[in-house]
Formats: structure tokens, C-alpha cells, sequence
């Protein structure tokens, strides 16, 4: 996709994949708020005071970015799920997945 964009990707040895250690960039425009809200038909989002900043530029473009610090430990520790660094509240699906390869996930 073009854009402005800077992730940081690296190789991860234990998934055997690229791995996103940052996602930086231009999240949004008055373009792309109009083509996200379409797509996912909430167009009565324009309504509310930030969507209309946008779509009228009175506000600022929102600007996303940072080192992930669990991405970050999930490579350092060689771990291949975020939920072996990060707790949070995992569907039950996820964690029986990842239980039959042996990735535990932190409750």
C-alpha cells in the first residue's frame, strides 16, 4: 500500500517470519477515514466532532508509532506468541490452539 509508513520489521528464528518490532505512520486521512468508514459502514461516523475534523481538516492528521515493548521481549525471550510476554484475556479458540504447539500463554 503506499503511504507514509516506517515499521521496523526483523527476522523472528523462532516463527521463522518477519516480525513487526514498531508500526509508524500516517493512520489517517480525509481519503482514507471516507474509504475505512465506507468499507466498514459507518458512515454516520461523520457525525462526530473528530470525523468531521478530519474529513474538513481543522484537525491534525492522527499519527500512530512506537517500539512495541512486547514485541520487543517476544523476540529477546523467543517467544512466538504475544501471550507468552503480555497477559490479557485470550479467547478460549486461541489458547487450545496454542496449547497444541506447546505455547503457553500467560492468564
Amino acid at each position: 500500500m503506499h503511504g507514509l509508513n516506517g515499521d521496523i520489521l526483523v527476522w523472528n528464528p523462532v516463527t521463522k517470519r518477519r516480525h513487526e518490532l514498531s508500526s509508524m505512520g500516517v493512520r489517517v486521512n480525509a481519503e482514507t477515514l471516507n474509504k475505512q468508514l465506507e468499507l466498514t459502514h459507518q458512515l454516520h461516523f461523520l457525525k462526530y466532532p473528530y470525523h468531521q475534523g478530519i474529513a474538513n481538516g481543522t484537525l491534525p492528521l492522527s499519527i500512530g508509532g512506537g517500539i512495541g515493548q512486547s514485541r520487543v521481549l517476544m523476540l529477546l525471550l523467543r517467544k512466538a506468541h504475544l501471550g507468552e510476554v503480555s497477559v490479557t484475556v485470550w479467547p478460549k479458540v486461541l489458547k487450545e490452539m496454542c496449547a497444541k504447539r506447546n505455547i503457553h500463554v500467560i492468564e
